[in-house]
């Protein structure tokens, strides 16, 4: 007769031991749950990918509108590919091992980018830039903080914008019409 209580089911190593596995639905979920606390949401709703950037949570509580929101996203795609062609580097590294990474420390490409590439991405990336320059001397009287700013901040940095600042949101909503216009979204 055996003493002591059961064994857990799972997988187990050689000595008996329980694997550490996790599985990937364990921990999507632990993720749904920090969602579903941190925001106030659905499980549904929780499962919106837009909730994973400052802008899609915009996005999503319907500040803005779904093109803006993509404009946003190429937006940030492109100030990406700008930065890691000029040597930049990111405003907000999400870890170490991704600053490793991204820096081409590990797993870098073993082929420059093309010439015509980083050219392409640059005419784009200043072609952007000046036209948030022009949305900022357009709103100069307006009350918030500049549009270019409020683009660097929501989309570069992904930092979240209070519901308090409606002028900031009105902002916003200037800039990134303006890159709407400029990759052509409507």
């Amino acid at each position: 007769m055996v003493r002591g209580r059961k064994r857990k089911p799972g997988k187990r190593y050689p000595s008996g031991k329980r694997t550490r596995e996790e599985t990937e639905q364990e921990a999507m979920s632990t993720a749904l749950d920090a969602r579903k606390r941190h925001f106030r949401v659905s499980l549904r709703d929780a499962k919106d990918e837009r909730l994973g950037t400052a802008l899609g949570r915009l996005a999503f509580r319907g500040l803005i509108s779904e093109q803006q929101y993509q404009a946003g996203v190429v937006f940030a795609d492109l100030y990406r590919q700008h930065n890691a062609i000029v040597g930049l580097p990111m405003p907000n590294p999400r870890s170490v091992a991704g600053l490793l990474i991204n820096e081409g420390i590990f797993g870098a490409s073993p082929s420059e980018p093309v010439l015509e590439v980083i050219e392409k991405v640059k005419r784009r990336f200043e072609e952007a830039t000046l036209l948030l320059d022009e949305c900022d001397r357009e709103q100069r009287m307006s009350p918030g903080q500049r549009p270019t700013f409020l683009v660097y901040r929501v989309i570069c940095a992904d930092r979240d914008l209070s519901n308090r600042d409606l002028d900031d949101i009105g902002n916003l909503r200037v800039a990134l019409n303006a890159l709407m216009r400029v990759f052509r979204l409507r």
